[in-house]
């Protein structure tokens, strides 16, 4: 596999520990950074100039570009590592048949906004990918515990079991262990929600709920996302086989993102509880925090499947309807199991 060329679409702190992990592993990739200047900056100092500055770089095996289709064109697999808010603006410069015989990875955890799409969904209609052709890189792991090289479980998803194989392989080292599974609309979903679920997390956090309570809450997420999950999957017709919502990419992803002072999203809730704006939070953080859209683009999706979600929709009307968050956690309080 070391003959494939991989591509890199973002410069954020995930998709500079996927490429951490890719070149640590002797590839050479093409890397799409969107400022000329950065790029200079990353030539001349090794690592990026904004995200994971200690992880550090054989630049030698790196092609930057600033130009997205240069990028696309020099590469047969492409890892598309972008917050879901600037996916469209990233694919803009390319044209419908960019892909065209190329396997798209997908590092993206949400939902393509106004859209309310997934990322296989997107690139299908408009740039006639098929879902053979589709995978998708998940957790539980943090771009931070990878660039220092701290054990991480990486799950790779895809309906072509062969293929899924070779793309993990280009990932799997010493630091990070592969996990091959083949539910590719359910994983996605799943990495959306429990974004959602850490903001919450977060909220509950700065509301100086303890940990008794987030134990609670993090088991009714769980409980929440799996009929969720369930109601989507039977809606759609996209069901897989001997599905284990207890799996790493699931449960695991959701206790991390929820637990961990490495998570934006509970990083985000944790100012909200605290008594900051949506707005005071964004400059704060400088940082998405998928969860945020998730939650309107989910609680779209959910008119069509009409699964019970009282979790989201109460973080829903903190963030979006200013609901205030200690009044609408004692209303959660009443609902946990």
């Amino acid at each position: 596999m070391n003959s494939k060329r991989i591509g890199i679409i973002g410069s954020g702190s995930w998709a500079t520990a996927i490429a951490k992990m890719v070149t640590d592993n002797g590839f050479t990739i093409n890397w799409w950074v969107r400022q000329a200047s950065n790029i200079e900056y990353f030539q001349k100092r090794h690592h990026n100039p904004h995200y994971l500055r200690n992880a550090y770089f054989d630049v030698s095996k790196i092609d930057f570009s600033d130009d997205v289709s240069k990028v696309v064109e020099g590469a047969d697999i492409i890892v598309i590592a972008v917050p879901s808010i600037h996916v469209e603006v990233s694919l803009a410069g390319l044209n419908e048949n960019a892909f065209q015989g190329k396997k798209i990875v997908s590092a993206v955890k949400g939902v393509i906004p106004k859209l309310n799409i997934l990322l296989n969904e997107y690139v299908a209609e408009k740039f006639h990918v098929p879902i053979e052709d589709y995978f998708t890189l998940l957790g539980p792991s943090h771009a931070e515990e990878v660039a220092s090289e701290q054990l991480s479980y990486l799950t790779f998803s895809g309906v072509d079991h062969e293929a899924t194989k070779h793309i993990a392989a280009c990932f799997k080292n010493e630091y990070i262990n592969t996990i091959i599974n083949s539910d590719v609309y359910g994983v996605q979903y799943a990495s959306v929600v429990k974004n959602i679920y850490a903001l919450g997390a977060g909220i509950a956090h700065g509301l100086e709920y303890g940990d008794n309570f987030l134990s609670v809450y993090i088991a009714n997420c769980a409980r929440e996302m799996k009929l969720l999950l369930t109601a989507i999957m039977e809606k759609t017709g996209h069901q897989c086989d001997k599905v284990n919502y207890s799996g790493s990419v699931y449960l695991g992803d959701l206790l991390v993102t929820c637990y961990s002072l490495h998570s934006r999203n509970r990083t985000f809730g944790n100012m909200i509880g605290k008594g900051y704006s949506v707005r005071s939070a964004e400059l704060e953080m400088n940082m998405v925090a998928e969860g945020y859209n998730a939650c309107k683009c989910i609680l779209a999706i959910n008119e069509n499947v009409n699964a019970p979600l009282p979790i989201i929709t109460a973080i829903y009307k903190i963030l979006w309807e200013g609901a205030e968050p200690g009044a609408t956690f004692k209303e959660i309080e009443q609902i946990l199991i």
